[in-house]
């Protein structure tokens, strides 16, 4: 029977200096905190990192950024980590901010095999001068490419060993999106049950977007839970 459990080292050689990395995560809740751990012992560099938030100084991408590994930042918000703010300010990484919803949706877009998405938020601001802006049925919309990655890293709760995957509650935002919108998908997750245990209405990403699953020994303090926490 299929088993997508593989180690974390075997699993993160597939990203490359270069490569463009989605990161699930609505703050701490869903992001790959471990992950992103061994992602820089590896010492994966000038990456393109694509996620909802820069996490805070000292955690998650923050580590990546601060360890000078990362060229590009693609982001929905980032003030709370002064650290980005700061190598932005100073032209030390590039960074592409985007309204949540955008964000969300040029990666659904990716994901659904779409070129783009057409939105009427910022015609009116300063993005109409850098956006392509379509004309339809006497309307005008600015054409959003859709995004797309080398690899995605996502947190689950619960998987099985084909890669069927349950996350918990806002853990479950960005991270369907991305795992579809990825080229390769790795998964860390909490807790691994027998392939057939899980309630097929209850799955909320299926194995087929999966590639490997790691599973955690235990969850490190970034995660914010206590330290005999269960799924």
């Amino acid at each position: 029977m299929m088993d997508k459990t593989t180690r974390i080292d075997k699993a993160l050689e597939q990203v490359l200096d270069s490569h463009s990395v989605m990161v699930g995560g609505f703050g701490a809740p869903g992001t790959p905190f471990i992950l992103l751990d061994h992602l820089l012992e590896q010492g994966s560099s000038d990456l393109t990192l694509i996620k909802n938030d820069a996490n805070e100084p000292g955690m998650g991408i923050s580590k990546l950024l601060e360890a000078g590994r990362v060229r590009t930042l693609i982001a929905s918000h980032i003030g709370l980590n002064p650290i980005a703010v700061a190598l932005m300010n100073r032209r030390e990484i590039e960074v592409e901010l985007y309204p949540q919803g955008i964000l969300a949706e040029k990666i659904r877009a990716g994901g659904a095999g779409l070129l783009g998405v057409l939105t009427d938020i910022g015609l009116d601001t300063i993005l109409r001068e850098s956006r392509q802006v379509v004309h339809m049925e006497g309307r005008e919309a600015i054409l959003e490419p859709a995004l797309r990655a080398d690899t995605a890293l996502i947190h689950a709760a619960v998987a099985d060993r084909a890669g069927n995957l349950i996350f918990a509650r806002s853990a479950r935002n960005f991270c369907p999106l991305m795992a579809m919108a990825a080229d390769t998908v790795i998964v860390e997750v909490e807790k691994v049950v027998p392939t057939g245990t899980l309630d097929p209405d209850a799955v909320h990403l299926p194995g087929a977007f999966v590639d490997h699953l790691v599973v955690l020994d235990a969850l490190t303090p970034d995660y914010g839970v206590l330290p005999n926490h269960v799924i």
